[in-house]
């Protein structure tokens, strides 16, 4: 690899965190099916008598998808899961391999004969990864642009690292060099990348709204075309490199002559941007989508264009295959429509053709909305469709950090339970707002997560120490395993779920070595210690807690992925059931192996709900403190009633209390219930004890924590009364 050019800032680049983030994504039961928009399409044509040809799909959702095709069907037959953000570009390269580029900043190549193997990573980009081109004579090269401004040719066969760099590029750039000089190159974002078939000739464009021409084999810019007024998005070089096609969000496609160094022809045929192009083999004949919803076949020569088809979705890439088109969208479906692939001309003679202008953006746009109003479609329906899943729009955390209402594209609405990753209730066609309003609870428990559908899924996101907030008691999870006053970390018990495909390997894994080691000749020799050459094995031996309990257990059938990081490597993404059982430190963070293995849970911030507590005003019942109190606030009002109970009709205080007593400046739950000395918290007691804020008694089983959110409802301390009824 060689930086062809780049005026990029690294600066752009993400922060790093100080501790990693683990995301689990909750994947659809489907998982063959996209879930999100298309961004991308690839053929690999089989030159072998009775063998198929290949699509391959890359999505918003993160995934890549092998689809072997037949005249009348799609099947999907392998999914490559590695990206951790949008899939933005694909391209097939030689030796059976092919090669995606995502807005996780990386490059990642592929065996095409796999069933999902990442061979190789890149990470030189300093921003998302927007395009690829590929030299078709000189299978092994391939160019890449991004939003940081950087342009780079790789050679994915190579191995050296590189021989130059560029002022802004990292100094331990692991990459793969070609021969060449580097030039100043762009100066903001790449949205458009195409290369000639010889590898002569590189374009590239994004929002300057300029064409940069290369020369791929020396690194230096031949030359800079101008003419489009908005960002270029799609470009395509004829295989001669003679001509260069442009397309831009200025709506117009222009035809270049790289020889002239000019613009030669303009064509205004859609209505809004144009975001993506394919020509014929003959470079006679360009096919156009972009946001207008439209496909247009336009003749280079002529200036005759015909709309093919409109669509529901704005159209981001075309891929021509034989007689025929690939047309993906914003949608997750992905559809073939006919085009005459090889005979574009034949499209003209429906009668339905119209002359494209040479106008400029403005008076285009007022001229074509009217005349496109009276065009008639070529195709009315798709020759093939290769269905996708409703993507998640719109989502509302539910009060019990437990559920998540959402509603996807199609308009159903459904429940998760995020601590096991399952529909749990599908409503159908209903009002999100009224369903969300319907099952609204009266119940404060801390954020352990946050979450988002950028995938067009859940995606859940756990962040220490904050994803240890949340604790509540076994007996609201029915829990039979634990004692019904048993607190639960809801984050702990998530991750002892989702790990617990590789606790398992894992442990097979010190077993088989264990034994092997026992059984050589030297095995008694041998410490303990040189087991294991990691601290998660050292610490892996305590096993406390490790059952996983049913409000924790994620399906094996499909399962979710994990995108995390450890201290070495970079992102990742895996399915749980996938794991070896090798992972250590450098792929998980270190918090996340502490919290599994060994029980410990970080330090986090206080959790405990200040209160006051004093009698009623007029009640004859004395105080049982003059200080405040604090308590974790999922401890219920039924142990509060318990505790002034004890105190008060009990034992009795001759004076007031002490509050150099342990339980008068911070109580615990446990210590709460040991208070009431012989007396079971729902123990029916004569006299009784109710507990009231703001004048209004409290039910027993509400936390400390909901009687802040929903009664309290002030910054300052709370403050529960308390009054003695007798004979109850």
């Amino acid at each position: 690899m060689h930086r062809v050019g780049s005026s990029g800032n690294t600066a752009s680049s993400v922060r790093p965190r100080k501790e990693k983030r683990l995301t689990y994504v909750i994947n659809h039961p489907d998982d063959k099916k996209h879930c999100a928009g298309v961004n991308c399409l690839a053929i690999l044509k089989s030159h072998e008598p009775d063998t198929r040809d290949y699509l391959f799909t890359g999505s918003r959702d993160g995934t890549l998808k092998k689809w072997e095709l037949t005249e009348d069907a799609a099947s999907c037959s392998a999914v490559y899961e590695s990206h951790v953000d949008w899939v933005n570009d694909v391209v097939v390269v030689g030796n059976g391999k092919f090669v995606s580029c995502s807005s996780d900043s990386t490059i990642k190549v592929w065996d095409c004969s796999s069933d999902g193997a990442c061979t190789r990573t890149f990470r030189q980009h300093s921003d998302y990864v927007t395009r690829l081109a590929a030299e078709r004579e000189n299978r092994n090269i391939v160019a890449s642009g991004g939003l940081g401004g950087e342009v780079f040719i790789w050679d994915i066969e190579s191995s050296l690292r590189p021989i130059s760099t560029s002022d802004n590029a990292p100094e331990d750039a692991c990459s793969n060099p070609l021969n060449g000089s580097i030039q100043p190159g762009h100066k903001e974002s790449v949205y458009a990348l195409a290369m000639n078939d010889s590898g002569t000739v590189l374009v590239s464009g994004g929002t300057e709204k300029v064409i940069r021409v290369w020369d791929p084999r020396t690194g230096s810019k031949t030359m800079k075309l101008r003419g489009h007024s908005d960002n270029i998005r799609s470009l395509l070089v004829d295989p001669s490199g003679r001509y260069c096609l442009s397309g831009s969000s200025d709506s117009m496609i222009r035809l270049w002559d790289l020889g002239q160094q000019r613009c030669v022809h303009s064509y205004a045929v859609h209505t809004d941007s144009v975001w993506a192009l394919a020509s014929s083999q003959t470079f006679s004949h360009v096919y156009s989508g972009g946001r207008d919803l439209s496909l247009y076949l336009t003749d280079l020569t002529t200036r005759e264009s015909v709309l093919l088809c409109t669509k529901e979705h704005p159209i981001l890439q075309l891929e021509l295959h034989d007689e025929s088109i690939w047309v993906a969208s914003t949608d997750s479906s992905v559809q073939r429509w006919t085009a005459e692939g090889s005979s574009p001309q034949k499209a003209f003679q429906s009668g339905t053709s119209f002359l494209a202008g040479n106008l400029s953006f403005s008076r285009t746009r007022v001229s074509l909305e009217g005349s496109t109003l009276l065009q008639v479609p070529l195709h009315k329906e798709p020759s093939l469709v290769i269905p996708g899943t409703p993507a998640i729009v719109q989502h509302e955390i539910l009060n019990n950090k437990r559920h998540i209402l959402t509603k996807d594209t199609s308009g159903s609405v459904k429940l998760w339970e995020v601590t096991r990753g399952i529909v749990i209730e599908d409503y159908g066609k209903v009002s999100f707002d009224e369903k969300k309003n319907e099952l609204f609870e009266m119940v404060s428990i801390p954020s352990w997560f946050t979450v988002d559908t950028k995938f067009g899924n859940l995606s859940i996101h756990l962040d220490t120490p904050q994803c240890f907030s949340a604790e509540i008691y076994a007996s609201d999870l029915k829990i039979s395993e634990k004692a019904e006053d048993d607190k639960v970390n809801l984050a702990r018990e998530t991750l002892k779920g989702l790990l617990t495909h590789w606790l398992a390997k894992r442990k097979q894994k010190i077993g088989s070595r264990a034994a092997s080691i026992a059984e050589s000749p030297l095995g008694k020799d041998i410490s303990s210690r040189s087991l294991t050459n990691s601290r998660i094995e050292v610490d892996g031996t305590v096993d406390s807690d490790s059952a996983v309990y049913p409000p924790f257990e994620f399906s094996t059938s499909t399962p979710p992925s994990i995108i995390t990081e450890g201290s070495h490597g970079g992102p990742w993404r895996k399915k749980v059931t996938e794991f070896e059982g090798c992972e250590d430190e450098k792929d998980f963070p270190g918090w996340c192996l502490d919290c599994v293995l060994n029980n410990r849970l970080p330090t986090r911030e206080n959790s405990k709900c200040s209160f006051c507590l004093q009698p009623c005003e007029g009640s004859p019942a004395p105080s049982v403190t003059l200080g405040k109190l604090s308590a974790p606030g999922v401890l219920r009002i039924h142990k509060v009633a318990s505790y002034v109970l004890e105190k008060v009709v009990i034992d009795p205080p001759i004076n007031q209390v002490d509050l150099d007593a342990p339980f008068s400046s911070s109580l615990s739950a446990r210590e709460f219930q040991q208070s009431a000395v012989g007396i079971k918290p729902r123990q029916k007691l004569k006299p009784s004890v109710e507990i009231l804020c703001n004048n209004e008694v409290l039910p027993s089983d509400m936390s400390l924590a909901t009687v802040r959110a929903f009664k309290w409802k002030k910054p300052d301390d709370l403050v529960l009364n308390y009054r003695v009824m007798h004979g109850r």
